[in-house]
Formats: structure tokens, C-alpha cells, sequence
């Protein structure tokens, strides 16, 4: 089992938490391009969009596919835009990797029905219902294997270094994906996976949370892909417990994985370690993309 934490009061090592350097602004950052994939979902044909960013060329790239977050409400589903950030994609891009984050269904401007309803609800301080996590990560997770099977027939896609990477219920959807060991895919990547989290009246107590340890105990004895959790210590949707708990689930079956816990994301809620992170996730996230051999040739 690997568990690093990092920038952790009493550490005796202290990894990727110094200030970061002065970010470089003389090259302005790529935006992405926008595309609409049609794409057989759980059989049927659909019309998802999606952003691409493609290094120069022809290719072939190693990919990464992006999984993004769930807003709380049905507007802020509605209104998702940039499914994977602006920086991030300029992040793989300066490696020489392509990256594709499709909007799935019920997001966006792909629209549709919202199927990831996890039926975890929240009234003020309390959790109601009885929350299937499972049911939410698979279904979410039929984006993710029809964009994986959309990008096999990319001819600029190296079809042998496919990376999985996902946020939040995006984290989540790529664990469950990595439970598929899709062929040709390397690693997987999980920023501050979870679901059910309610920061605004219950910060830090997700909904339920051991249903959702169980949920990481079956998907941890099916994958035997490598996977890389990043989470953060002030990660107000789940709590600096929980995470270690769902890691712990998983890895029990067997999985090659690793879990990171960075110090607290200065002046914001840690569940944005992504965005506002990078100087503590760079460093164990450029270490697992050469063990797993992403950008090998």
C-alpha cells in the first residue's frame, strides 16, 4: 500500500508545498477545441460535446480521458462549461498529450436526462434517502468507455497510452472505469473522488460515506489498473477522514494504488485541489505518469 501525506503539521518530509515558482505568462494558453462526438452509450446513439486539446501534428498522442465533477443542482448541470479547466489541458499538452472530456448526458450542452442521481439528498444539515453510488459511477462511467471506444478510431490516438483522469464524481466515474481494465489503458487518476457531499450546510460529512466505501471495495477487487488519489486536507465535501477510508476499500483487493494527501489548499475549499493545487499534485502526479509509462516511446 502507498500513502504519502504531504505538507502534514510534524512531516519529516515535505514534498511539492513550497511556493510555487512565478507562473509564466509569455505563452498565452491553448483553448480547446470544441467537437461533438457521436458516441453509442449503453447502445444507443448519442450526440455528446466535448472539449479536445491536440499537440501539434499528427500524431499519434497519448490520451487522456477526463471525467468531470456534478454541480448540486440542475442549473448548475445545465450551466457546466470547460469540463476539464483551461490549465489543466495546457498541463498535458506541454507534455505532449491529447486530452478529451466529454460533457456526458445530463450536463452542458449535451443535455438529456439526468441518470447519475446518486438519490443521496440533503435537508439543511441532514442526509436523507439511501444513496447508490454504485449506480451513479456506472452509469456515469458509459461516457467514459464510449469516448475511450470513439477514440480507438482516432488515428492521431497512440491506442496503448490511454490515461484515465477524472474530479470529484468524476474521480469516482474514473475508478469505476478502471474497473473495466480497458486494453491499452495505463493508469488512472483520481482528483478528490467521491459523491454525496454537501459543503454549504454539512462541510466536510459527505452523505452516507459507507456506502460509498463499499461502492471503492468492489470496483478496488475488479481493477488491476494502476491508480493515483489526490485529495486535499481541508476537502470540505468529504473530510480529511473519509478518503483514507474509501482508499483503504479499494486497495484491500488487491489494486496497484496509491493515495496522496496534500496539505490544506490555501484560501479555498480543498475538493478544488486540482485547480488551486498544482504545486503539491505536480510532483507525485509527473512521478506516476512515468512509472506507468504514459510518455514512454
Amino acid at each position: 500500500m502507498r500513502i504519502r501525506m504531504l505538507c502534514l503539521a510534524g512531516a519529516l518530509l515535505v514534498l511539492g508545498c513550497a511556493a510555487s515558482p512565478p507562473v509564466q505568462t509569455s505563452a498565452p494558453r491553448a483553448q480547446p477545441e470544441v467537437a461533438r462526438l457521436s458516441l453509442l452509450i449503453d447502445g444507443k446513439p448519442t450526440e455528446v460535446v466535448a472539449e479536445l486539446y491536440k499537440p501539434a501534428g499528427a500524431g499519434p498522442f497519448p490520451l487522456v480521458i477526463f471525467s468531470h465533477g456534478r454541480a448540486g443542482s440542475s442549473v448548475g448541470r445545465a450551466r457546466l462549461r470547460d469540463p476539464v479547466a483551461v490549465a489543466h489541458g495546457n498541463y498535458w499538452l506541454r507534455r505532449g498529450v491529447a486530452v478529451v472530456a466529454p460533457e456526458r448526458p445530463g450536463y452542458g450542452e449535451t443535455g438529456g436526462a439526468d441518470v447519475e442521481d446518486s438519490g443521496a439528498h440533503w435537508r439543511g444539515a441532514q442526509c436523507f434517502g439511501n444513496p447508490d453510488y454504485t449506480r451513479t459511477a456506472e452509469h456515469a462511467r458509459r461516457t467514459v468507455l464510449a469516448t475511450y471506444e470513439w477514440a480507438l478510431q482516432q488515428p492521431w490516438v497512440r491506442k496503448d497510452r490511454i490515461l484515465l483522469e477524472g474530479q470529484s464524481v468524476g474521480g469516482m466515474t474514473t475508478i469505476a472505469t478502471a474497473a473495466l481494465n480497458l486494453p491499452g489503458v495505463v493508469g488512472a487518476v483520481n482528483f478528490s473522488g467521491g459523491a454525496g457531499g454537501n459543503p454549504h450546510s454539512s462541510p466536510g460529512r459527505s452523505c452516507m460515506p459507507d456506502h460509498l466505501t463499499e461502492t471503492y471495495r468492489q470496483f478496488g477487487r475488479q481493477a488491476r489498473v494502476p491508480s493515483l488519489w489526490l485529495y486535499a486536507q481541508n476537502d470540505q465535501y468529504w473530510g480529511p477522514k473519509m478518503p483514507g477510508i474509501w482508499f483503504q476499500a479499494y486497495q484491500a483487493g488487491g489494486s496497484d494504488a496509491e493515495l496522496v494527501t496534500t496539505g490544506p489548499v490555501q484560501g479555498y475549499d480543498g475538493h478544488q485541489l486540482l485547480l488551486h493545487g498544482g504545486p503539491m499534485w505536480r510532483t507525485p502526479l509527473d512521478a506516476f505518469v512515468k512509472r506507468v509509462g504514459l510518455l514512454a516511446p
